[in-house]
């Protein structure tokens, strides 16, 4: 008689370590994830003809992000309708450090596709240069995410004021002078 109970679930600790996306240009990727989102370059294997990879990440570890052209160099980005990847989410610390992301984004030229408040998170939408969805949020506190009448969980979509963020953008991070 086949066994009936459900697999074991995860551990709870576990977590997405690294996202590893595909690109056309490694330097237009850069331009992006480097310099418009500010993670650091922890190693580069480039080719002479700018093929390879570049692993990212914000604190030293070995990467967060991954950028790649093995298979897609002068590639287009996939066309809408097809399966992948529709986003990664950025988790941000809190409020202030969203706004200080969102200021950068705005300094860097980098066009928003939205902004939501989901009453569980706040969250910034754009595209890399290669169509990739990058969502860009920071989480309410638990205590005041919305429930229904039953308890459960009762997520929105509202929109995010984001004049008001961006005034917290003018907080100094942590860590720091003001």
């Amino acid at each position: 008689m086949p066994d009936t109970q459900p697999p074991p679930a995860p551990p709870p600790s576990i977590r997405i370590g690294h996202v590893h996306l595909k690109v056309a240009e490694i330097p237009r990727a850069l331009a992006f994830w480097r310099d418009a989102l500010g993670f650091q370059v922890q190693q580069s294997r480039l080719g002479p003809d700018g093929r390879g990879a570049v692993f990212l990440s914000t604190d030293g570890y070995h990467h967060h992000i991954a950028l790649n052209t093995w298979e897609s160099a002068g590639g287009p980005p996939p066309p809408r309708g097809t399966t992948g990847l529709y986003h990664v989410a950025l988790l941000y610390p809190d409020r202030p450090a969203l706004a200080r992301a969102l200021l950068r984004l705005l300094q860097h030229g980098v066009d928003l596709d939205g902004a939501s408040d989901h009453g569980v998170s706040e969250a910034i939408y754009l595209r890399d240069p290669d169509g990739n969805g990058v969502e860009l949020y920071c989480d309410t506190p638990r205590i005041a995410w919305p429930r229904d009448a039953e308890g459960n969980l009762a997520m929105t979509t509202g929109r995010l004021d984001l004049q008001a963020l961006l005034r917290e953008a003018t907080e100094p991070a942590p860590g720091t002078a003001p």
